[in-house]
């Protein structure tokens, strides 16, 4: 099978990914545009993308050759999956193998923003610190808050964990369908009612049309004014005009962001303000993780390759 790798990837996996396929590395820091995805869907056999390359239903409409498009990443709506499986073509990602760093990364933003970490270093880098005083750069308190998760699914169960059992925290959170067994004390309430209750709000749910702007202006309005906003999810579920707005005014006390509304476009006056934490999509950025993620890619491929069921299709 022709492969076409969209992006560098760890050198462990590229080496496994040239022993198995024929593999054509793209490496490219700009995501495939629509145009690249159609014609690299009527060339190769196989596609490894990810967050950014442009697999749109025109992208699929050409003529493709491609049997499996393998996603590295959970996330997968860059992909017009409903049109892949129209040509026939197999959708995987990859699940699992994110979860703990993810997680990791929210608690991170947490962190940071209840303790205005990141203002804190920028204040420190500038020269002007003068030394401790007991009113400077005055944060929240973490342990023993109450968390709000927006989606209690594998990611929003590991933050749960780590809010509970590592901060004391009471847990609150939103799914769209029931979960009878969180794993851990935890209560499932209505949006509305985990955005005005929750000192920190935790948006943890798969980007899709029906999470589109989830969070908008009026449930950041339902937000406690001493609240914090996290999102390590995807960017859009979120509307950054209206964070923002909400941000500008001290209608919310700060936020924390690893994603971002039109990624990389980070709006100027979001990096303005002091009162947020933005990360450059670091989820799942630690080397450990991003083998195992391009590992299991490769595992989904050599099953299509091979004539077996795929482990993680979409």
């Amino acid at each position: 099978m022709k492969l076409l790798v969209s992006r560098a990837l760890t050198p462990r996996v590229e080496k496994r990914l040239a022993e198995e396929f024929d593999t054509t590395f793209r490496n490219g820091a700009t995501p495939l545009s629509e145009n690249e995805a159609r014609a690299a869907l009527a060339e190769y056999d196989a596609l490894l993308v990810t967050l950014g390359d442009r697999l749109t239903a025109a992208a699929f409409a050409g003529a493709p050759k491609a049997r499996i498009v393998a996603n590295f990443g959970v996330g997968y709506n860059h992909i017009d999956v409903a049109a892949a499986h129209a040509q026939g073509i197999t959708v995987t990602n990859t699940p699992g193998a994110v979860t703990d760093a993810t997680a990791d990364i929210a608690l991170t933003l947490i962190l940071m923003s209840a303790r205005r970490a990141a203002e804190g270093d920028r204040f420190v880098r500038t020269g002007a610190w003068t030394g401790w005083t007991p009113t400077q750069f005055l944060g929240q308190h973490v342990t023993g808050k109450t968390v709000g998760i927006v989606g209690l699914g594998r990611i929003g169960k590991a933050i749960a964990r780590r809010c509970h059992y590592g901060f004391d925290m009471r847990v609150l959170f939103h799914n769209r369908s029931t979960v009878a067994e969180p794993g851990l004390p935890a209560e499932q309430v209505p949006l509305d009612d985990l955005l005005a209750k929750a000192d920190f709000v935790v948006i943890a749910v798969p980007a899709s049309p029906a999470t589109h702007h989830l969070i908008g202006a009026d449930q950041i309005a339902r937000m406690q004014p001493h609240a914090h906003l996290v999102n390590i999810a995807r960017g859009d579920i979120v509307d950054e005009t209206a964070l923002i707005a909400a941000l500008q005014a001290g209608r919310i006390a700060g936020a924390g962001l690893d994603v971002y509304e039109h990624e990389p476009a980070v709006p100027e006056a979001l990096r303005a303000l002091n009162n947020v934490t933005l990360l450059p999509h670091l989820g799942t950025a630690a080397e450990e993780v991003r083998d195992a993620m391009g590992l299991m890619a490769l595992d989904n491929l050599i099953a299509a390759r091979d004539g077996k069921p795929v482990p993680n299709a979409v």
